[in-house]
């Protein structure tokens, strides 16, 4: 109670509104808060060039948390405005705000890298494009809103502004051209259940008992860093995480993933009182790479739990997402460890091609690599086709990306390389010696470090790397559903015999 009583007496906006600040346009309306006296009665005044109001609202202060919400009505693109809050005698004033497209930048270190650990800050400014690190909300913020400099772009290794956050509102900027709020909350080494609350983490079933503490508590940084943001309109959500979970909970994370933007979604549409939409589109990279010639598979496994062991997104499980797939973006001589590699240029143009797609609903938009629709098993020849939904293009003979396993249950599986004999327009040719007429499964990409630099064996004619994908053969009997998409276990591999 007693940080109630301090409040009360310095009227003002909550912690994270302030001068150069975005707030969204239509057609939502933009929520804006702030602390007064019980009771009281708060004027919300926005004002343009000169002074002219262009609009005014009243709110009461609620006891006993001594707090005042307003939502503003759907503004135009553009500014700069002035908003003056006012209660009494006192009034606070925020300038140079704009309205735009506001996204949230969340997850852990590969989100918190700095422009300045990824190439020169220097002639990177934008004179619309504003940024905010609400990093602890009601306790500390590391960067108010800003205008981009050098400085604020790159102050240090981890220590604002996430360069994928940047680059991202800076591609959106150059197809959007109008302004882009960025809001960063992320912590390095934190898994996904940190970031959860206790409603999502209910969602999946009790986790697993373990000797979690600080950031990485489960809930405590959704307690201290994104509630406290649930007021916000937002138009989108760019999250980058999943490297704490290739070693903790690893095969929950197909339950704990999509819980999470679910509640998200459920959770920022309450908070703005409708504004932020209910299906927000929420964009996330998928994991790159850490140790070469690791036998361990957590991480590829930690890659096709992020797509909810689907495959490709949007899909049933998670409607309304976009991916950018890294793992051929590997930077084993990083400064900072190759599991931070340095290459956020390529992660964020990707993300900002789904987010064109999916967010923002532009038609021709090619926004993900080529997927297999069909797997054909010729058993007399020894061949197993793959047909993908796109035009291919053979980067890298790589005899081991693509793999099959040949045991027969219970025997666990033991996966052989199946080399590519050809590659087609949309079509992957693979040789199955060794394996005979029993194909159980069917993979690509299935490792820690699955490929060189921008080497994967196949990618798109936009240079779009295919993703992983794991396949289960088509049981006797069975057929594959017809009105599902391809993508994940709703694919099965066909057998042909001569």
């Amino acid at each position: 109670d007693s940080f109630f009583y301090v409040t009360w007496a310095m009227f003002g906006f909550a912690s994270y509104y302030g001068d150069h600040m975005v707030l969204q346009k239509e057609p939502a309306g933009a929520v804006v808060w702030g602390y007064g006296e019980p009771g009281a009665a708060v004027t919300v005044v926005l004002s343009g060039a000169g002074g002219l109001v262009v609009m005014k609202k009243t709110a009461r202060v609620k006891g006993p948390s001594g707090t005042w919400t307003t939502v503003l009505d759907p503004m135009d693109q553009g500014g700069p405005y002035a908003l003056t809050a006012g209660q009494g005698s006192e009034n606070v004033t925020l300038r140079d705000v704009y309205f735009g497209d506001v996204w949230l930048c969340s997850g852990q270190s590969n989100m918190a890298m700095t422009v300045l650990q990824v190439g020169s800050a220097s002639n990177m400014a934008m004179t619309v494009l504003q940024v905010g690190s609400a990093l602890d909300d009601l306790e500390r913020i590391d960067l108010p809103w800003s205008i981009p400099t050098a400085e604020n772009l790159g102050h240090g290794n981890f220590t604002y502004f996430s360069a994928v956050c940047w680059l991202l509102g800076r591609y959106l900027y150059e197809a959007l051209r109008y302004p882009l709020g960025l809001v960063e909350a992320a912590w390095g080494g934190t898994p996904i259940e940190a970031w959860s609350s206790p409603r999502a983490l209910r969602a999946c079933g009790p986790t697993v008992p373990s000797q979690l503490s600080g950031p990485q508590t489960p809930s405590v940084l959704w307690n201290a860093m994104i509630h406290p943001l649930l007021n916000m309109t937002l138009r989108g959500v760019a999250w980058y995480q999943g490297e704490a979970n290739a070693f903790l909970h690893t095969d929950q994370y197909n339950c704990t993933f999509p819980a999470l933007i679910a509640d998200w979604r459920r959770a920022f549409h309450a908070g703005s009182v409708g504004q932020t939409e209910l299906l927000l589109p929420f964009g996330f990279v998928q994991l790159s790479t850490y140790r070469q010639q690791s036998p361990a598979d957590s991480f590829a496994r930690l890659r096709w739990h992020q797509t909810a062991d689907l495959g490709v997104v949007p899909n049933a499980r998670m409607p309304g997402t976009f991916m950018a797939v890294a793992m051929d973006l590997g930077d084993e001589r990083s400064p900072y460890g190759s599991i931070h590699p340095r290459d956020k240029q390529n992660v964020a143009h990707r993300l900002q091609l789904g987010a064109r797609a999916v967010a923002y609903g532009e038609k021709n938009v090619i926004f993900q690599g080529p997927y297999p629709t069909r797997a054909v098993l010729e058993v007399t020849r020894g061949l197993l086709n793959v047909t993908y939904s796109q035009e291919l293009v053979w980067r890298r003979r790589d005899t081991r990306a693509f793999e099959v396993c040949c045991s027969s249950p219970p025997s666990p599986c033991g996966w052989l390389p199946a080399p590519v004999v050809a590659v087609e327009s949309r079509r992957v040719t693979l040789a199955l010696a060794g394996c005979g007429g029993l194909v159980l499964a069917l993979r690509y990409a299935w490792a820690e470090w699955p490929c060189d630099y921008q080497s994967c064996v196949l990618y798109n004619s936009w240079g779009l790397p295919a993703p992983p994908f794991l396949l289960d053969a088509l049981a006797a009997g069975e057929t594959p559903g017809r009105s599902q998409p391809a993508g994940g276990r709703e694919m099965a591999i066909c057998v042909e015999e001569a």
